[in-house]
């Protein structure tokens, strides 16, 4: 007598793509939602979920997660400039802003990082708000990793003054005197 099994063949069966945000705390995070909503609207076959990153291993965490098939990664706080360190190749506005907050696989388990903080912000307020940068004063508090990312998309939108604000001045003083040297006017 023999027996035959059909159907669940794993290594036939169609996976999703894998994306997720890592940060620490990420417990607040909507991106899963808007990313499911984006999902059904556009047809996209996709997972996408939170990962509680170790604030002693974030290399670890993000190395585990691209090991097992995932896509891509959103990174938040406090992981944006160890995102830089750790991606194999950068995107320009990465590059400049000295801050990663997207991570995607490339071949050969290499990874490259991107910074779409600023240009997503400078599109909300110039498409959706119907908001012109250009001539008018700014102020951008904070000199982390979100605000590295927002500071050249914000510069090129042609701003008459930008001031930095932060609870460390020293912090404030850095990302300035950086992007002086990296943005021309």
């Amino acid at each position: 007598m023999s027996l035959a099994v059909f159907g669940d063949d794993l290594s036939a069966k169609h996976m999703p793509d894998r994306y997720a945000v890592i940060g620490n705390p990420i417990d607040h995070s909507k991106s899963p939602l808007i990313h499911a909503i984006f999902a059904l609207e556009t047809g996209e076959d996709m997972e996408y979920g939170r990962i509680l990153g170790s604030l002693e291993d974030f290399s670890g965490d993000v190395r585990r997660f691209f090991g097992t098939g995932g896509k891509g990664l959103n990174v938040t706080v406090p992981f944006k400039e160890q995102a830089w360190i750790l991606a194999d190749e950068l995107g320009p506005r990465a590059e400049t802003a000295g801050a990663v907050n997207t991570l995607i696989a490339l071949t050969n388990g290499r990874l490259r990082g991107e910074n779409t903080d600023g240009v997503g912000l400078v599109r909300d307020l110039t498409e959706n708000y119907g908001f012109d940068l250009g001539g008018k004063r700014v102020l951008l508090l904070g000199a982390g990793g979100a605000a590295r990312g927002v500071l050249r998309p914000l510069m090129e939108a042609g701003p008459a003054r930008l001031r930095i604000a932060n609870r460390t001045a020293g912090r404030a003083v850095e990302l300035a005197a950086v992007t002086s040297m990296v943005i021309s006017p």
